[in-house]
């Protein structure tokens, strides 16, 4: 297996490789969720080397169809593994996570290995000798840490593909995109290449490929979950789980919320863990649907399938009603944050090294050039009146439901569908910025699949901490609409 996968295109077009890449096997390792690996470790009748030999197998057969992993270390992973069984065999685990092989999102820094963020314009030879928040607490955690996942160049974009890394494809149709940012580590997860991943998300990136892949993803409240370095596009940027299973990602939750003292910006560490939070019940919330946020153009079978999943929430108990937030679209001052902050990425870029951009990428980092000062403090005014509004909402509703995406996946290597009006990938993620802009928890729930057997997914939104009421309300819901158990299928 090879540490970096090449830039470029794998090619998908044999019917064997899309096979490899949907078949999944119902009784490897690899397709349990980290709760479970942890019961049987715990039971020992599954050592953490089994599990993570699962998981590099999965790797091996399926990264070269997907591309969701552009770097893999598998002795590392298997070196871990063993001293996580010898752990497990002394009755002394290190901790919540001990030996469940977990995918980084190659955004957050990880010790001795390269962070190139999908950048041919980043030097891999370099020393590498920190653990972003989030990586020091999975190791900690006893985590095995697999390889690196793939992005866009510096997680610019709602899908996943990079002049360095190649185009990264959905499970469920290699010739779609997975969504992104985090496009790899969600078709990481919904294969079975790691249970747990890591997923940043500053317009939508880990709740959009949940919903492309059928997965789970909760963006926490910003600053729950300590991020460093400081993201150049500020406090839009939230770290978060990427799972299969809601109790996977109240688990990691429970893990990669402790405090790190590099980031400036964090929140007090929580006083009450999130794994216990999933017991609450859904009886009695006040729950708002708003089907399009009063602006949105939704696909109809996209409509149609989240309309009947909020009927869940009401056979529930919950008290559900037509609701809109009353904002209006903000993405103009969102793409003045977010192309400002692209602009600042890339600053310290030499100039002739700029043509080794992603080609968008440039454009935006032209555009967030030509941005003034009172520019940005009108988009960050905007921001603040969400805020203000959104807060006024959750003391009428306690939650908050729309569709995660308003569209099903689309061809894979394009930044927007053939047929949109829209330049930008921001034209079809309108129901995930807004919340990046207001920094509430949202998580995506797969919620059912198009007729054409794609995931759509279901976004739940509650006010700024109330990370575990959210999660709480995903957990009811997966139980009412259990999704977990299903693989893309194999053609």
């Amino acid at each position: 297996m090879s540490s970096r996968t090449k830039p470029g295109e794998p090619d998908h077009g044999a019917h064997a490789a899309r096979t490899a890449a949907r078949a999944a096997d119902p009784a490897s390792p690899a397709d349990l969720p980290a709760t479970e690996l942890l019961a049987r470790y715990r039971a020992g009748d599954l050592s953490p080397v089994a599990a993570t030999e699962a998981v590099l197998d999965r790797v091996e057969r399926m990264n070269p169809v997907l591309n969701a992993y552009c770097l893999v270390r598998p002795e590392e992973a298997r070196a871990a593994a063993r001293e996580s069984e010898r752990r497990w065999r002394r009755g002394e685990p290190r901790g919540p996570l001990d030996g469940v092989p977990a995918a980084i999102k190659d955004i957050h820094l990880t010790r001795g290995w390269p962070t190139l963020r999908g950048s041919r314009t980043v030097d891999p030879h370099q020393p590498w000798p920190e653990d972003s928040p989030v990586v020091a607490r999975l190791r900690e955690a006893g985590a095995v840490l697999v390889g690196k996942t793939t992005t866009p160049e510096l997680a610019w974009k709602g899908v996943t593909d990079s002049p360095l890394t190649g185009i990264t494809r959905n499970p469920w149709d290699p010739a779609l995109t997975p969504g992104g940012s985090s496009g790899g580590a969600a078709a990481a997860v919904a294969t079975g290449m790691a249970p747990l991943a890591t997923g940043t998300d500053g317009g939508g990136s880990v709740r959009i490929p949940a919903a492309f892949t059928g997965t789970f993803a909760l963006k926490p409240t910003y600053g729950l979950v300590p991020h460093y370095p400081a993201s150049a596009f500020g406090t839009l940027a939230h770290t978060g789980p990427m799972t299969r299973t809601v109790a996977d990602a109240a688990l990691m939750m429970d893990v990669i919320t402790r405090p790190d003292p590099r980031d400036w910006s964090a929140l007090a560490p929580p006083t009450a863990g999130f794994t216990e939070a999933l017991r609450r019940p859904v009886r009695g919330l006040r729950i708002a649907y708003s089907p399009t946020l009063g602006y949105v153009d939704v696909n109809p079978e996209v409509a149609a399938l989240v309309a009947e999943a909020v009927r869940a929430f009401e056979e529930l108990g919950a008290h559900v009603e037509l609701a809109d937030p009353g904002f209006a679209d903000c993405v103009e001052d969102f793409h003045v944050l977010w192309f400002s902050g692209a602009a600042k990425a890339t600053e310290n870029v030499p100039e002739d090294r700029r043509a080794l951009f992603d080609p968008g990428l440039r454009e935006v980092i032209d555009q967030g050039l030509r941005y003034s000062g009172q520019d940005y403090l009108t988009a960050m005014a905007t921001r603040m009146a969400m805020g203000e509004r959104m807060g006024r909402f959750h003391q009428r509703h306690d939650l908050l439901v729309t569709p995660t995406v308003p569209i099903p996946p689309f061809e894979a290597g394009r930044e927007v569908p053939s047929d949109s009006p829209h330049r930008r990938w921001t034209g079809w993620a309108g129901f995930s910025y807004p919340f990046n802009m207001t920094q509430q928890p949202a998580a995506s729930v797969p919620c059912g699949r198009t007729r054409a057997g794609l995931p759509v997914g279901l976004q739940i939104v509650g006010p700024r901490h109330a990370d575990a009421l959210v999660l709480a309300a995903a957990h009811a819901f997966e139980q009412a609409r259990p999704w977990s158990g299903e693989r893309p299928p194999a053609p």
